[in-house]
């Protein structure tokens, strides 16, 4: 992982308490899959939702921030142990000031990862961001740094594996609890 050795990224992990993930194409590939009845499918990636799971076991906060409403995230982010679940969010600047308001924390204290155009409002207001490889050029512009990993495939555990070792917390101590 080539930004571990970067100081100013292990700075600005170190002053993260709240870590927040767009869904589509981040903990997920992007794919939509709809069944004949019109339900929903989605495929979430069993390492990245450990990393999630990590954090919320090292005392962060976590959330999930999308535009869609789904019974399926609804059923993840419970899973996970999600902080704060914003679906139906078309503003996602909206979810963000609830953030900051609910935690009473300063933006420069939030992480998020996204890929796509509703998710450069927060990039660009968040203290650390970063997006999958294959997340959209614009993006990869904005963020802190781009993962080495697609959205599904290790991109939300290598974002989480870097806050953690950032904040000199090791898995072993984490799975010890």
């Amino acid at each position: 992982m080539p930004m571990i050795n970067d100081l100013t990224l292990k700075l600005k992990a170190k002053n993260i308490k709240f870590v927040a993930f767009d869904v589509d194409g981040v903990m997920t590939d992007g794919s939509l899959i709809y069944l004949p009845s019109g339900e929903q499918v989605k495929s979430f990636n069993a390492k990245d939702g450990q990393g999630v799971v990590m954090l919320n076991k090292a005392g962060f906060l976590t959330g999930i921030i999308t535009a869609k409403e789904s019974a399926v995230v609804l059923e993840r982010a419970k899973t996970l142990g999600i902080t704060k679940l914003f679906t139906g969010q078309k503003n996602k600047l909206n979810a963000l000031e609830a953030i900051i308001e609910e935690f009473k924390i300063e933006k420069s204290q939030v992480a998020y990862m996204g890929d796509d155009y509703p998710d450069l409002c927060i990039i660009k207001e968040a203290g650390l961001s970063c997006c999958p490889n294959d997340a959209i050029q614009d993006v990869k512009k904005a963020v802190s740094f781009v993962s080495s990993y697609g959205g599904g495939k290790g991109a939300v555990r290598e974002f989480c594996d870097f806050i953690l070792k950032a904040n000199g917390i090791s898995w072993k101590s984490l799975t010890a609890k």
